[in-house]
């Protein structure tokens, strides 16, 4: 499967903006923003929503509050949610998903919470809900494109796989882990997972777009916390590093493990307990309770 070009409108916004978000979190860019000048003009790929009195375009980073541009994503996501207690919670059109043919019943009681198509509406969501490590120990926040059902059985997920990684649940990660989701989530929507690690200059390289991440997951359990990254492809551990698609696997779970997750590529993460590697594995071979065909980073 071919990487798809992202339009340059779209890839100009994405970067842009999700560079400002990275430069205020004190982590490192995803690669050098445009020039623009004093006037803040609207760059393209932008939509100016209003205009100010004063005529000038304010961003979301001039004005939490009375913005008047919003940043276009390439694609539309969607949050859900479940918990042990969603299940009491009503079911109504706007809430419930889609059930594949075949899901299992666990479906039944997840919720959507809202879709949105741009950099503001995000943090406008994201502004407004518990933080990981603040949800109970059976809790899952699923982020998924428009269109893609997190389950298995999606037609568009039932021949993929996930890259995984769990952090024991202690006082010191709860901060670290509702970081490591935010930075997951930004990723997933600026479509830069694919995007190669920094050569051996150090130079950051030009993020690379491609629709091969459906959606990304994170799971608060009793003794840790998982984050997820699913993929509508998925190859084989005995597949050669050449093989493209592996290749691409790869290359995945390399960003996630230094630019979204912030470890050295080098650096053995399991210590014991609940510990993981940054680890992929087939959705078919999860169902089937197999390991032989899991590689990690």
């Amino acid at each position: 499967m071919a990487t798809s070009a992202l339009p340059p409108a779209a890839v100009t916004a994405n970067t842009n903006t999700l560079n400002n978000v990275l430069v205020a979190e004190e982590i490192s860019e995803l690669s050098p923003a445009p020039e623009v000048n004093e006037e803040k003009d609207q760059l393209e790929g932008e939509i100016n929503e209003e205009t100010e009195e004063d005529g000038k375009v304010k961003t979301v980073f001039d004005d939490a509050s009375k913005f008047n541009v919003k940043h276009p994503l390439f694609s539309s996501w969607t949050l859900y949610f479940d918990s042990p207690q969603s299940k009491h919670l009503p079911k109504t059109p706007q809430s419930t998903p889609a059930t594949p043919s075949g899901s299992h019943s666990w479906m039944d009681d997840i919720r959507k919470v809202v879709s949105f198509d741009s950099v503001e509406e995000f943090w406008g969501l994201y502004n407004n809900i518990i933080p990981p490590s603040q949800l109970p120990g059976r809790a899952n926040y699923y982020l998924f494109k428009n269109g893609i059902i997190p389950a298995w059985e999606d037609s568009q997920n039932k021949n993929g796989g996930k890259w995984s990684i769990q952090v024991p649940k202690k006082n010191e990660t709860k901060v670290a882990i509702d970081k490591m989701w935010l930075y997951t989530m930004l990723a997933a929507i600026g479509e830069t997972f694919e995007t190669p690690t920094s050569d051996e200059s150090g130079n950051a390289p030009s993020p690379t777009q491609s629709d091969l991440i459906t959606g990304v997951i994170v799971s608060p359990r009793p003794a840790f916390y998982r984050i997820s990254i699913w993929t509508r492809e998925s190859a084989s551990a005995d597949a050669l590093e050449s093989d493209p698609l592996k290749a691409r696997l790869l290359n995945i779970g390399k960003h996630f493990k230094t630019s979204v997750l912030g470890y050295d590529l080098d650096t053995k993460l399991v210590e014991g307990g609940f510990q993981t590697e940054v680890t992929f594995d087939a959705h078919r071979d999860s169902e089937k309770k197999q390991n032989k065909n899991k590689f990690s980073v």
